[in-house]
Order: C-alpha cells, then sequence, then structure tokens
C-alpha cells in the first residue's frame, strides 16, 4: 500500500467516531418507523426506485450492509464527500446565472425545462429570450407567481403534476431527494396574445339613434379560437369572443339571387332569451361560384418561419393544410413561396401547379428560426406577386403565421397604408393564423381587413379543409367589395335596438353613401347573417323611459319595423350600387334562423352579455339541437358538444 493510501486511509479512521450503541439503537428504530410510514402503503405494493434490482445506488447500499459499522459508516462519509465535490464541480458550470430565491423556484425550473425539451420549444440564441418566449418570468427575477391561472384566462406556461405523484412522504424522505413527477401538456401560454374586439354594442333608443350602419364580415378566425379554448380546457377571453364571426361559420339556407350579385333576406322572430322583444334577422346570400369560368390565380404564400413556429400545431399544420389547398388548384394557376425570419427572401420562384413535386418540396424545406421580420416578409411578397401579375388574372398573398410581429413594423398605421394601396392596385391579402401563445389576432384582423382577404384560424386539419379546400373559391374570387349595410328603425314601432356583435365593424351613419370608405367583401357563394333584438313600443322590456316630447312617424312607412338599405361595389368599379327592401312586421322566422340565434345566444354567454338574464348554455344546447337541421360536415353537432364544454367549464 502507498504512502498515499496509508495517509487517507488513516485520515478516515481519524475522523469516524467511535460507535455508540445506544445512538444506533434509536438511529435503526427510527429508520425502520419511517420506512414503515414512508415508503409503506395501505392500499397494498407499489412500485419502488429499486426495481429493477441493480444500478448504482442499490450496489452501494448492499455493499454497506455487508460492512462492520464502523467501516460502513467511513464509507458512507467518502461517498457523501464525493458526491459534494461533483455537485460543486456541476455548479461551477452554471456560476454565471442568477441563483434561485428558494428550492422550490428551482424545482419549478427544472420542470419548466423538462417541458421545453419534451415539446420541442424553440430556443432563441438568447437564454433571456428563450424564456420570454415560453411566457416564463425573466432570468433574475422571482418566480413565485409563475403559472398561475386567474379564474379568468391562463397567464403562462405552467408545469402540472400528476395529481398524488408527490406527496409530504416524498418531501419528508430522509434520503432528501425529491420526486418529480411524469410532466403533461402545459395549459396554453395566452399572455402574450392581444385580440381584435370592442365592447359589447349597447341599447339605442330609436328616436335617438334610428339609424344603424355596419361592414359586413365573413370572417371566421374567432369560432375557431374560441373552439381551441375550450378543446384546451378553459373558457376563452371574453376578448376573443366576436358574434358576426361564430355566425357566419356556418352555412344556412338563404335563396340564390338571381341577377345581382348577392340576395338579402329577412326574417321576424321572437327572441328566445326575453319573450318581449324580438329578433330582426338579416340574410345575404352570394350567388355561386362559377367554377368553370375563373380566371388563372396568382398565389404568394407568405410563410412566418421563425422559432415561435417550430411547434406541432404551428408550421408542421400549416405545411399539411397547404398540401391539402394544391389539390384545388389548376395546372395554369401560379405558386410563390416568400418565408420571413430573420430577414424575408423568396424560397420557391413562381411556379405552375401542375409541378406539384416541386412546390411540395419546397414546403417540406422550410424550417423554423429566428425572429419576425414580418414587414420585409410583406414587402418581398407584394414585389412577387406584383411580377406574376398579368391582364385578366387574380393575384393574392396568403400570409400564415402566429401573428408574433416584431421586427420591422415600427408604425402599423403606416404598414396598413402600404396594404390599402397594395390593395387598390389589385392584389388582395389574406391571413392565416396558427397555433396559440403568440397569437396577434388584432395584428391579423387589421391586415386582412386592409387587405380586403380574409382572417381565419387553424386548428386542425379538418379547420384546414373547411378553410382552404371547401371555401377556397369564395376566399380568393369576390363578387362584390365594400359591402356595408344600413338599417333605419321606425321609432313609431321600435322602441329600442341592439345589434349583436360587428363591434368592430361599425360605421358612422354618413360612411354608408362614401364610395371613399372601405368595407368588407363577400367572395363567390359566401353568405352573411347579422341579427338585431328590438324591443316594440310599450313592451314591458323597454329599459328607457318615453320621451314626453316626441314627434311621431308620418306618411308611408308608418307601419313598418324598418328599411333595410345594402350598398355595394361590382370588382373593380368606383361607384357603389344600393339594394333596399322594407323590415315588415308580417315577415315570419325561417326555418334555419333558429341556428344562428342559439350561436347568437351562445356567444352573448361566452361575452358575459347584460342583456341575457335568464337565459343558460342548457338553453343555447336545446335550441340549438332542436334547430340543427341538416349538418353533412357535422359543424352544427360539433358546435353542440363546444356549448356543453362551456357549460361544463363555466361551473368551475
Amino acid at each position: 500500500m502507498t504512502d498515499d493510501l496509508k495517509d487517507l486511509k488513516l485520515a478516515l479512521k481519524a475522523a469516524t467516531p467511535d460507535p455508540d450503541p445506544s445512538t444506533r439503537a434509536a438511529h435503526l428504530a427510527l429508520a425502520r418507523k419511517s420506512f414503515s410510514d414512508l415508503q409503506g402503503s395501505r392500499d397494498g405494493m407499489r412500485p419502488t426506485s429499486n426495481r429493477p434490482n441493480r444500478g448504482f445506488w442499490t450496489g452501494a447500499l448492499s455493499m454497506l450492509n455487508t460492512f462492520p459499522s464502523r467501516t460502513a459508516l467511513t464509507a458512507a462519509t467518502a461517498i457523501v464527500a464525493f458526491g459534494f465535490v461533483v455537485l460543486h464541480y456541476s455548479d461551477l458550470g452554471r456560476s454565471n446565472f442568477p441563483s434561485r430565491d428558494t428550492p422550490a423556484q428551482q424545482d419549478i425550473q427544472q420542470e419548466e425545462a423538462s417541458f421545453a425539451d419534451l415539446s420541442r420549444t424553440p430556443r432563441p440564441k438568447s437564454r433571456a429570450e428563450s424564456r420570454e418566449l415560453d411566457g416564463a418570468a425573466p432570468l433574475g427575477t422571482s418566480t413565485a407567481n409563475f403559472g398561475l391561472r386567474s379564474e379568468e384566462r391562463a397567464t403562462g406556461i405552467t408545469s402540472r403534476l400528476v395529481e398524488g405523484a408527490v406527496s409530504d412522504s416524498d418531501a419528508a424522505s430522509p434520503t432528501g431527494i425529491r420526486k418529480l413527477a411524469e410532466p403533461v401538456a402545459p395549459p396554453l401560454a395566452l399572455d402574450r396574445e392581444e385580440f381584435a374586439n370592442a365592447d359589447p354594442g349597447q341599447l339605442l333608443i330609436t328616436s335617438e339613434t334610428p339609424v344603424s350602419t355596419f361592414s359586413i364580415d365573413v370572417d371566421t378566425a374567432s369560432y375557431a379560437v374560441i373552439r381551441s379554448s375550450l378543446m384546451s380546457g378553459h373558457l376563452p377571453s371574453p376578448d376573443a369572443v366576436r358574434i358576426e364571426e361564430m355566425i357566419n361559420y356556418f352555412r344556412y339556407d338563404y335563396p340564390a339571387p338571381d341577377e345581382a350579385p348577392f340576395r338579402p333576406t329577412v326574417s321576424v322572430e321572437a327572441t328566445p332569451w326575453n319573450p318581449d322583444t324580438n329578433l330582426v334577422h338579416i340574410g345575404i346570400q352570394g350567388a355561386l361560384p362559377e367554377v368553370e369560368d375563373r380566371a388563372p390565380l396568382n398565389l404568394v404564400f407568405l410563410i412566418d418561419t421563425s422559432g415561435s413556429m417550430k411547434q406541432p400545431n404551428k408550421l408542421p399544420l400549416l405545411k399539411q393544410s397547404f398540401r391539402l389547398m394544391l389539390g384545388q388548384l389548376r395546372p395554369g394557376d401560379q405558386v410563390s413561396i416568400v418565408t420571413y425570419a430573420g430577414s424575408a427572401g423568396q424560397v420557391l420562384p413562381p411556379t405552375n401547379a401542375s409541378d406539384r413535386s416541386v412546390i411540395l418540396n419546397a414546403l417540406e424545406q422550410l424550417d423554423a428560426g429566428g425572429s419576425t421580420a414580418g414587414q420585409a416578409g410583406l414587402q418581398q411578397a407584394y414585389a412577387t406577386a406584383a411580377a406574376m401579375a398579368e391582364d385578366g388574372e387574380v393575384s393574392r398573398v396568403i400570409l400564415a403565421t402566429d401573428g408574433d410581429f416584431n421586427v420591422g413594423v415600427s408604425d402599423p398605421d403606416a404598414l396598413k397604408s402600404y396594404i390599402a394601396n397594395k390593395r387598390d392596385s389589385g392584389t388582395y391579402l389574406s391571413v392565416v393564423g396558427f397555433g396559440r401563445g403568440n397569437l396577434q389576432d388584432a395584428t391579423m384582423q387589421a391586415l386582412a381587413q386592409n387587405g380586403n382577404g380574409q382572417a381565419a384560424y387553424i386548428d386542425t386539419l379538418a379547420e384546414a379543409q373547411k378553410v382552404l379546400v371547401d371555401q377556397l373559391t369564395g376566399a380568393l374570387f369576390p363578387i362584390a367589395n365594400d359591402v356595408k349595410i344600413q338599417v333605419e328603425f321606425n321609432p313609431a314601432q321600435i322602441a329600442e335596438y341592439r345589434l349583436i356583435g360587428y363591434e368592430t365593424r361599425a360605421l358612422r351613419r354618413e360612411d354608408f353613401n362614401n364610395d371613399a370608405v372601405d368595407a368588407g367583401d363577400i367572395g363567390a357563394g359566401h353568405s352573411v347573417t347579422a341579427l338585431y333584438e328590438i324591443t316594440p313600443v310599450g313592451s314591458p322590456a323597454q329599459l328607457s323611459a318615453p320621451l314626453r316630447y316626441q314627434a311621431e312617424a308620418t306618411g308611408h312607412g308608418r307601419e313598418e319595423l324598418g328599411f333595410l338599405a345594402l350598398r355595394y361595389k361590382a370588382p373593380g368599379a368606383a361607384t357603389s350600387q344600393v339594394i333596399e327592401m322594407p323590415i315588415t312586421p308580417d315577415i315570419g322566422p325561417r326555418s334555419d334562423a333558429g341556428f344562428a340565434t342559439a350561436i347568437a345566444g351562445f356567444g352573448q354567454l361566452l361575452r358575459g352579455s347584460d342583456y341575457l338574464t335568464n337565459w343558460t348554455f342548457d338553453d343555447a344546447i336545446a335550441l340549438a339541437s332542436r334547430t340543427k337541421g341538416e349538418d353533412p360536415f357535422g359543424y352544427r353537432a360539433e358546435a353542440i358538444q363546444l356549448m356543453r364544454l362551456a357549460a361544463s367549464l363555466s361551473e368551475n
């Protein structure tokens, strides 16, 4: 034996105290009691950490059991000393990072890292940026409130522990080792999301404000976002609920137009949530598409490939969705792909749709990483579309993103003006959202509205089928531009009224006759639905007291409830045309109006409307079930299921 080994042996021997029989007996008794209390199970055997019966710790404990007590204590001291050395040197590698406040917070960080690895969350170069992207607190700050969810919405990505996996006995384990539960899918990180909405429409007194004016809306993004939230186990933010988009998600059996590009239909029925008021149901049906005669199509896919798009429900789902869309294109159509992350670039030059393999290969090669230079991407996409355009062809830019524009958009108003100018040149912009967490719905809505396009949100491949296959022609080929609706209510018949939804589409009265004011477009085969709740004069539901001095209505139309006017432009025209019709009390309800009413009630419940005092989710479910009608694709049945989920979640 060398001198060094002898010195080590003597040092260990000197450091080891002499055994005390009474202390040893007390420790053994405590150990047996701890083992019985903490490791045992009153419900039967459970798995333990030493199965299978091999491994470092199992071997070490077996070795110690064979040693005399003095030798065992000496060896145990050496093993513990070795462990402290290893931990010390491993900590040196982390010495550049600020320390956490408490061991519990360190555990939270370990769990966050586990979820990041399991979900393959993209990581920017900066660690601080990475944690900000994931919704976590910045480094060096307290995480005591990290991941807590308020009663209304989730505020960050959190880690959930399997119920019962970590117990008090684990925390009090003699080894001091805390068992981490198996991670489960974290809830949505919604604290960075921003939605375009306004306060719910208020009740208006007809004698004071007899005219209501708004732009039509055929977007469907809000409904899909609501579905995503409910399917993830929580109620949507009220700001995410745009009732008109919920109603217009579904098709209704309105009469097709004869000569004009669209035809209005009006019906009046009793209000299910207030028997003393009525609903005026306005439906507009666009002409069915003439598929055989459509013009050649030039599509520019503007795809966000920034780091936040790496999640499975973002860029991977985007690729699958665009594959479906390619099957709807004709050989003479052209496709180009522009991507943007830290910078923008064209990854696929204009290519005939017949070269499907070339387009699909370019899609599959896309990967996510970097920041989000949205403005540069838009400029590159519009330049590409301009180079592709020829007389008689249709050019469209389809922006696919999670909505996170964080590079280059220093002046949103200037960006809107830029898109509006490109719209006037004939290139429209539609926006398709993917994923949650960074969803900047407000930006996406503004881009689509100023670009004369539509805003949709895709959370499943089935939704991609609906948006990019079933409704593709309507989305890309408008039949009427700048469509506005104006209703004048008769104060002799109607005391009060309110428009349900369309808060972000409201126009001033004078905007209706101003052809310079932009409004929504109707595509081939599209339908639009709007609902007014009206309070007849003398109804007990009237909330406002009648005026002492009020002029009575005279002349024609005294018995009419109101007068409907629609203004639109033919595609490419500068001057608008008008369609008008009276709203009379003898117009009965339509057979399919009930389902739209159920959806309107559902949306008001999600927004927390003050006008549904005695109406519940169960009432909405019952009405939707009675009026579901034909449902070839199951969309209406799905809506009823979402109502049931909302009812259950609202009770929690």
